[in-house]
């Protein structure tokens, strides 16, 4: 048997053994756009409670014409990263909306929020550099971490501001401190504890970093994220999020901050340096997206509205999710094999939600995730509610 052929029988013995254990995941095709209520390969129409599109962008009209449109003029995408072949209008037009939007001097464009957590933790670290991070925070965030090899990091309990106090006093004599959180925390949904942390990295001569992947276009009254729900905004040093979720979920990811800031980013980062930048169409729906959030901040309290009515409607069916102000709604139940199995019995009934298990949550902790959309209208939560009590039981 050649490498090649034992590493396959190794890999084919590990599915076989998640199909045994009843983890392994299925991928559902979408026939349609994607909003509350999709066609997907197999099963027909489906109520969808597992997509970011938190603001109904993805299928918005206006948010569609905009990437036809510079399709139309920019073509398909960018041949090159921008050092060798430059960058297009698009580009601009968006970094420039996108800090105007988020109080910051600039802001830097990223083909995902994945690539711009790992150019901005990379770029600022050096032997002098410690970095301290919420053990819950995304994936993004801890492997950018291993990546950057600053000379020291501290993983604090989650939202434990007492221990992260103690780790920056410990280490008060780092030469650059970088502080790093979600803004909301995409397993949880609750939020960080972003007053504390402007406290203690102001105090401490710390730099703050928030990823608000999941609190752009869903938090504050105009929907500008945590930092804005906690009457901090300006406050927050350094800003990262996604392109691909509240503001038509396309792709892409930026980094938000000082003009400064991004200047060197654009010349040091490695995922700038190394990967095509964003494809012009994707930037043009997604400035467009920006520009109907910023016009419209009634999508906000729709999608606020709708995630009230939710929880609500789970909690006098028996259910107790996890407490929160974000649009992300999880309701604990135990083992991954039956969040799987629940998740499975409610698309059977006409709603696709999906359950997490164990590698990206603890043992245990397997959970049913709901992302509420303002799109969605009250019988379609009905609907998932009912589905789920029939999946439950």
């Amino acid at each position: 048997m050649t490498a090649a052929e034992t590493l396959t029988a190794q890999l084919g013995a590990e599915l076989d053994e998640m199909q045994a254990k009843g983890t392994l995941k299925d991928l559902r095709v979408y026939e349609s756009p994607q909003g509350p209520e999709v066609k997907l390969r197999g099963l027909g129409d489906v109520t969808v409670l597992s997509s970011n599109d938190y603001l109904g962008m993805a299928d918005n009209p206006a948010v569609i014409e905009a990437g036809v449109e510079a399709l139309k003029k920019y073509g398909a995408g960018t041949a090159s990263v921008r050092f060798i072949c430059g960058l297009f209008e698009p580009h601009l037009e968006l970094e420039r909306d996108l800090a105007d939007f988020l109080g910051t001097g600039s802001s830097l464009s990223y083909v995902s929020c994945w690539t711009a957590n790992h150019a901005i933790l990379d770029a600022l670290s050096d032997k002098g550099t410690h970095i301290f991070s919420d053990e819950l925070n995304h994936a993004s965030i801890i492997d950018a971490m291993k990546l950057a090899r600053p000379g020291g990091k501290s993983i604090y309990p989650h939202s434990d501001m007492d221990a992260l106090e103690a780790a920056l006093i410990e280490n008060a004599g780092a030469e650059r401190k970088l502080v790093v959180t979600d803004g909301v925390f995409s397993m949880e949904g609750d939020l960080a504890n972003l007053p504390r942390l402007v406290e203690l990295c102001e105090e401490h001569e710390a730099v703050l970093i928030v990823d608000d992947s999941h609190g752009l276009g869903v938090l504050g009254e105009t929907g500008r994220g945590t930092a804005e729900h906690f009457g901090l905004h300006g406050r927050v040093d350094i800003i990262t999020g996604t392109l691909g979720k509240a503001l038509g979920g396309g792709a892409g990811g930026f980094v938000a901050g000082s003009s400064e800031l991004c200047r060197v980013l654009e010349q040091r980062s490695r995922p700038q340096l190394f990967s095509n930048g964003l494809p012009p169409t994707v930037a043009a729906s997604a400035r467009q997206a920006l520009i109907e959030l910023r016009d419209s901040p009634q999508l906000v309290e729709r999608l606020r509205r709708n995630t009230a009515a939710y929880r609500g409607m789970l909690i006098e069916a028996g259910f107790d999710p996890i407490p929160g102000d974000s649009a992300i709604v999880p309701v604990l139940v135990g083992e991954t094999s039956r969040a799987i199995e629940i998740s499975r019995k409610m698309l059977e009934d006409g709603v696709f939600v999906t359950g997490f298990g164990y590698p990206v949550v603890p043992e245990g902790t397997a959970r049913i995730r709901s992302q509420i959309s303002a799109a969605m209208e009250d019988w379609q939560l009905e609907k998932a509610v009912a589905a789920m009590t029939r999946a439950a039981t």
